[in-house]
This record gives C-alpha cells, sequence and structure tokens, in this order.
C-alpha cells in the first residue's frame, strides 16, 4: 500500500461520517425552520418533484423549481472555499462545513428580516418564504453540488456552473448572480428586466 492509498475501511468510515454530520446539520435546520413557524409541505396539500413556475405559490414548496441549480452552486462555491481553508482535512470535515453554511443560509433566508428584504428589494412580491421540505432539499441539492465538485474536474464544473447561471438567466430572468446582487445592492434596471419591462 502506498502513501496516499487509504484502507477501504478508513475510507468507509469517513464516508458514513460524512452523512451523520451532514443528517445532524439538516434535523437542525429543520427543528430551526420550525421554530420559525414555516410550513412542511407546500400549503396545496402535496408534493412534486419538479415546480416550473417561478410566480406561483408552489415555487420554492417543492423538491425542486428554477432555484435548486443556484443551490448545487452553493456546493461548488462552498467545496472550493472548504478546499481552500481545510484541504489537509477529510472530506467529510469538509462537507460538514459546507453543510453548516447553507443550513445556516437556508433559516436565515426563512426568516422574516430576509423574507421581507426579498419582498421589498427584488421582483418577488409574493415571496412568503420556502416549505421545510423545499429549504431541506435546498441543502440536499447543495450537498449534491459539493459532491460533484469533489469528484469532477474544475474545468467542468465552472462550465456547468456558467451554463446554469446563463440558462436560468435567459429562461426566468432570474439565477445565482443576480439573487445576490439584488438581495445586497439592488437595482432598478436590473428590477425592471425582471420584471418584463
Amino acid at each position: 500500500m502506498t502513501a496516499t492509498t487509504v484502507p477501504p475501511q478508513q475510507s468507509n468510515r469517513g464516508l458514513v461520517t460524512a452523512l451523520v454530520a451532514f443528517l445532524i446539520i439538516l434535523a437542525i435546520q429543520i427543528v430551526l425552520e420550525r421554530v420559525l413557524d414555516r410550513v412542511w409541505i407546500c400549503e396545496c396539500g402535496y408534493v412534486k418533484l419538479w415546480e416550473g413556475g417561478v410566480n406561483t405559490p408552489g415555487n420554492s414548496q417543492h423538491l425542486s423549481d428554477w432555484y435548486t441549480p443556484s443551490h448545487i452552486i452553493h456546493g461548488f462555491l462552498f467545496y472550493g472555499l472548504a478546499w481552500l481553508l481545510f484541504r489537509n482535512r477529510p472530506i467529510a470535515f469538509r462537507l460538514g462545513f459546507a453543510a453548516l453554511i447553507e443550513a445556516a443560509w437556508e433559516v436565515l433566508e426563512n426568516s422574516p428580516v430576509i423574507i421581507d428584504r426579498y419582498r421589498t428589494a427584488t421582483i418577488a412580491l409574493d415571496y412568503y418564504g420556502d416549505s421545510i421540505l423545499n429549504s431541506a432539499m435546498d441543502t440536499v441539492w447543495m450537498a449534491v453540488g459539493f459532491l460533484l465538485a469533489w469528484r469532477l474536474p474544475v474545468w467542468l464544473i465552472v462550465a456547468l456552473a456558467i451554463a446554469a447561471e446563463l440558462f436560468t438567466g435567459y429562461v426566468i430572468r432570474d439565477n445565482l448572480t443576480l439573487n445576490v446582487i439584488m438581495l445586497v445592492w439592488p437595482m432598478d434596471a436590473i428590477k425592471a428586466w425582471q420584471g418584463g419591462v
């Protein structure tokens, strides 16, 4: 066995540790969102795999939607950040770090202050926050992005992120980049364009 080879038992232990840590963080996120009085699932009473409407009551309520690519890109970005800060730490630790950031954002995003910010600064006038199911799935989608970044070449991850941003920007006039800009530094020109003016 070479110095870089990891015994299978140790590798499996690392994956189990990563999964357990991720599930604990996800459970804490869910509890905190319930404390914030978030609804469990869409008030429509059913769960969909995909919600294709952007300005509909089902947006941000189901398993995936047009904002799912943004959360996958979060995973790409958090993988890069964890690699920069903790490259000598096991992947389980780095995934836990990424999950903590995403879970903290999901709780903050579903707090009254951020919901109000979205409603006043962006075109999301009818946004009332995510369902707990959607928010939990956003964290799962982030983990998918993280694991893709762990396994795929950097050039492919960059290409996937750019393609996702361009595609969602074209189709729904919103994406991760525009979402951040409008949340931090709203611009009337972007808001008008997003509104179809």
